[in-house]
């Protein structure tokens, strides 16, 4: 421990020496959850229609003055044709066409019901399926209304109702949803990247033959290299949980020391896969891009952006095989939903075993004769 103490020493005193790294290892979390929550909005808004209005009736006019008033449609201009409709959407100005039939307020009034069409661009497909979801809703709110204004609520048939309740985030925000996971990504960037690059800095400083020829053992120097990052890598997670809480007003519904629980434990896993990315190359350019390859792969099939259901089988077992997977359901479950330590014993054994075996892994990999 005597010797473990000397490397934390010196490598805490090189770290400290970098007055231009420090600040950016901290204040990029901070500046990252304050927009990239913002941005990664699922909530699709501004999306631009054209209207096609062959009927020019009182009816057509209501429904699009609802459509446009629902927050969720931007006015693209009124055409007569269908094709000078689509011209828009070929030339990216509009998103989705909606056609109304000239016989569309008599057909309503005489036969009770009447076809239009939405045609959406499909390119962005996110994009064309909720905002078609949203123009059908608006609709069919709207053909709601004009049935008690026909017909009065006596005299309507009873129907099925559907009443909505968002558990565990009621309001339905986003951030909420987002802000966790991001901050998982955050750390995992910071962690992964910097412990990539600690050790094959030591091989671009010459330092590490230095090294080598002390009695100093292979689990000291790593734990050694390891522990200053994971200090790191906590503080820059408390940040994010600070930012959470002042900005955003998330409070976690869990028990905060479970959360650090598993970050130090995702953390030494983390720290030990960029180890073993910095024990097996010889400069940092190529450490930086191996980590930045792993990095997104982790990230992208975390399930953070996309659920992991939507993914094909292939695909959820990778997801599975990756510590970050697991840190995020752990985050969401601690702080939105209140997990215990109890409810969490399943990812805390998988993140314990990526632990030990990536530690392991990194120790044995490091090589004194390199």
């Amino acid at each position: 421990m005597r010797v473990l103490r000397f490397i934390l020493q010196k490598e805490f005193r090189q770290i400290l020496r970098d007055k231009t790294m420090l600040p950016i290892i901290f204040l990029m979390p901070i500046i990252q959850l304050l927009l990239l929550p913002l941005a990664a909005d699922f909530d699709i808004k501004n999306i631009n229609l054209v209207v096609v209005d062959n009927d020019h009736s009182s009816y057509s006019r209501q429904l699009t003055e609802k459509i446009f008033s629902s927050g969720y449609f931007r006015f693209a201009g009124y055409k007569s044709t269908y094709s000078d409709a689509l011209a828009l959407v070929e030339n990216g100005k509009a998103d989705i066409v909606l056609e109304i039939p000239a016989s569309f307020e008599s057909a309503l009034i005489r036969e009770g019901r009447q076809q239009l069409l939405v045609a959406a661009d499909a390119i962005n497909g996110t994009k064309a399926g909720l905002g078609s979801a949203y123009l059908q809703a608006t609709v069919a709110a709207y053909n709601q209304e004009l049935l008690l204004r026909w017909y009065p609520a006596a005299q309507q048939p009873a129907g099925v109702e559907v009443l909505s309740a968002y558990w565990f985030n009621p309001h339905f925000k986003y951030t909420y949803y987002m802000v966790p996971g991001i901050l998982v990504m955050l750390i995992t960037i910071v962690g992964g990247f910097l412990s990539a690059l600690n050790i094959v800095r030591e091989k671009e400083l010459g330092t590490i033959e230095q090294i080598n020829v002390t009695p100093i053992q292979k689990w000291q120097f790593v734990l050694g290299k390891m522990i200053p990052f994971l200090v790191i890598g906590l503080v820059v997670f408390s940040i994010g949980l600070l930012v959470g809480l002042v900005v955003y007003g998330i409070v976690p519904e869990g028990n905060v020391l479970v959360l650090y629980l598993f970050a130090t434990i995702y953390l030494i896993a983390l720290l030990n896969v960029g180890l073993l990315i910095s024990n097996k190359n010889s400069n940092q350019v190529q450490a930086m891009f191996v980590a930045f390859f792993f990095i997104m792969i982790f990230i992208l099939m975390s399930g953070l952006f996309t659920p992991l259901d939507s993914m094909p089988g292939w695909a959820k077992v990778i997801s599975y095989c990756t510590p970050i997977t697991h840190f995020i359901q752990v985050t969401r479950m601690v702080i939105l939903k209140g997990s215990g330590l109890v409810d969490l014993l399943p990812q805390l054994g998988i993140l314990c075993a990526f632990a030990v075996a990536l530690n392991a892994w990194a120790i044995w990999s490091y090589s004194k004769t390199s």
